[in-house]
């Protein structure tokens, strides 16, 4: 297909870069940023309902652990799935799609008439969380401005912290309310009037310019392009995206895994792969374990996980207001020394009280848990989406997108089986190990990793040596 644009008003070529936030474009990132708080508060709720679940069900340690890490089995098959059907049928169907499946694990785990039945409804809410990684910031990423592209995609992250927060106070609400011994349904099941709602939205926002004009359906790009505030530079962006979608040499524009796309291939899974090797998820689901490792009392250690959740909440609204002014890289940077410090003193604490921790020594732990968490926030947390969603040309977005999040996730799940063995050897082994890696995160950061603020997507498919 070979179309023409009109390029005969004169318009400045970095117009396409450089546009209007307009309520359409707003509305849209709030609504596929709701996939993100879903994908937060479903991963989040089940924290309430553990012992619940063991009483009701007659579960074990290891039939609980599988229970837990259910969902995490879905989310690589979500990741794995979401780019093809994103490719065939359209960015904003399945957002829509996404919507059905949360709203269906949600009644389904409410209603669950056994451990098996359970076990289905949560691994089919992990496929949407992972299916939802993929699309949600795909989705932002296509239609967003570039010089607001970073904070736009963040919002992503935004809205999975604030997802997590949310279902932890639910869980709390909902336990006030003394339901009984089915309070553990309601805590599972509330999560169906948001999904009810996005689904709602879902159907009120505008398909991807980008998906469009690689189905040839011109008028339409140039229309969403116009609402969302191109204003003048429509013909300059719909060149551009037609320019980056033609042939350049590539041997099969349906094929990720070739030469031509060695390089994004590389920096997606780098930038996911050191994601979890700084031990976020380890940190996330065993906090209040790590501080009562530490010595603290029950009560102290659940406190502490609620400070980790509000620092990460902070530092990543302070993060998605800079992304785009100071750069991915510079904020890769500062996290990564942040990360190296603070895994540095939890590990040493580890290793210099052992297992007789005094008061202090718990409190060594949780001031590097929060220094952790918010060089998480500020750096890879608020960064990951955003970069994976940027360096994939358009012809090959969904597919790479798919593959980031699949390592993350199969990152995620190693991390989190692994952990528990290796803390119950030293808890001081592990920190050093994600130490150790953060090292090699910040070599690479400042060595390989190319910076992408600013830069319109088609234009980056230049930089990167892509067309």
């Amino acid at each position: 297909m070979d179309v023409s644009f009109d390029r005969s008003t004169p318009v400045d070529p970095g117009a396409a870069g450089v546009r209007s936030l307009s309520g359409l474009l707003l509305f849209s990132t709030f609504v596929a940023s709701l996939g993100g708080l879903l994908f937060g508060f479903d991963v989040a709720i089940m924290s309430g309902t553990t012992d619940a679940l063991t009483r009701v069900f007659g579960l074990t340690g290891l039939t609980l652990g599988f229970t837990i890490a259910s969902a995490p089995l879905g989310t690589v098959l979500g990741s794995l799935v979401a780019g093809k059907p994103a490719d065939v049928w359209g960015r904003r169907p399945m957002l829509a799609v996404l919507a059905v499946a949360y709203l269906v694990s949600a009644l389904g785990c409410a209603l669950a008439w056994d451990w098996w039945s359970l076990l289905a409804f949560r691994i089919l809410g992990g496929v949407a969380v992972g299916a939802a990684s993929v699309i949600a910031p795909l989705y932002i990423a296509e239609i967003a401005p570039a010089r607001y592209r970073g904070r736009l995609v963040a919002t992503v992250q935004f809205n999975i912290v604030l997802g997590i927060l949310l279902a932890y106070l639910s869980n709390y609400v909902i336990d006030r309310m003394g339901l009984g011994e089915n309070d553990w349904r309601w805590m599972l099941g509330v999560q169906v009037f948001p999904s009810a709602l996005f689904f709602a939205l879902a159907f009120l926002i505008p398909e991807s310019p980008r998906w469009l004009v690689a189905k040839g359906r011109i008028d339409e790009a140039r229309r969403v392009l116009t609402a969302i505030g191109a204003d003048e530079a429509v013909e300059v962006e719909l060149a551009d995206i037609q320019e980056s979608l033609r042939d350049s040499g590539v041997k099969d524009d349906d094929a990720l895994f070739q030469r031509a796309y060695r390089k994004p291939i590389l920096l997606a899974v780098a930038v996911a792969a050191f994601n979890q090797l700084s031990g976020i998820n380890a940190v996330m689901y065993y906090a209040p374990t790590v501080i009562e490792m530490a010595g603290a009392g029950k009560k102290a250690a659940l406190l502490g996980a609620v400070a980790i959740g509000a620092v990460n909440l902070v530092f990543t609204m302070l993060a998605m207001t800079i992304i785009d002014r100071f750069g991915r890289r510079a904020l890769m940077l500062v996290g990564s020394i942040g990360y190296i410090l603070s895994l540095s003193v939890i590990a040493g604490a580890f290793y210099a009280y052992g297992s007789s921790f005094s008061g202090y020594g718990a409190w060594i732990v949780l001031g590097g848990l929060l220094v952790f968490i918010a060089s998480h926030a500020f750096g890879q947390g608020a960064v990951i989406w955003v970069y994976i969603s940027e360096v994939f040309p358009n012809r090959v977005r969904a597919k790479g997108q798919a593959l980031g999040c699949v390592t993350h996730w199969v990152g995620a799940l190693a991390i989190t089986q692994t952990f528990p063995m290796i803390a119950e050897k030293s808890g001081g082994h592990a920190f050093a190990f994600y130490a150790a890696m953060m090292v090699l995160q910040l070599l690479w950061v400042l060595f390989v990793m190319p910076e992408t603020k600013g830069v319109p997507l088609e234009e980056l498919q230049k930089k990167l040596g892509l067309s």
